[in-house]
């Protein structure tokens, strides 16, 4: 049985200097070795706030294998931001979307509202209004 390919991101951070400047200095390499440990796909995305290196591997074996290399190291250790700035995680990167798709949440905010309530009194409320000495009369006057 064949075995499947899984993705892997890089996703990179722009800081002290452009995102686009460290793929630029390390595309060749990462490719090259990304090649040589087994990668059968990869690519390159651009975004407003960095990059995002993806590959895809036969096997976790061989992610492993590649993110553990020195070369692969030095590269993610010489990202523009060394705090924040370094993403790596299974799955396809940047805005590729979920694996799975997402269930539909309620709305928030203005897009979800309460509906009227209807403004028929039933005759136990009646009987309330009637001890606090209210009619529906008054309360119609009132603006209630």
């Amino acid at each position: 049985m064949p075995s499947v390919s899984s993705w892997y991101s890089i996703e990179v951070f722009d800081g002290a200097t452009s995102a686009s400047v460290w793929a630029e200095a390390y595309r060749d390499v990462l490719i090259e070795t990304a090649i040589t440990q087994g990668a059968t796909d990869w690519s390159w995305h651009r975004h407003t706030w960095g990059v995002v290196f993806e590959v895809s591997f036969a096997g976790e074996g061989a992610w492993d294998g590649f993110t553990n290399l020195p070369v692969v190291r030095a590269a993610l250790d010489s990202v523009p931001d060394p705090v924040t700035g370094l993403i790596v995680y299974r799955g396809r990167g940047g805005s590729s979307g979920a694996q799975y798709p997402r269930k539909p949440r309620p709305l928030l905010g203005s897009g979800s509202a309460a509906l009227p309530l209807p403004w028929t009194l039933g005759f136990e409320e009646s009987l309330h209004l009637s001890a606090l000495g209210l009619t529906r009369a008054n309360l119609v006057g009132a603006g209630l």
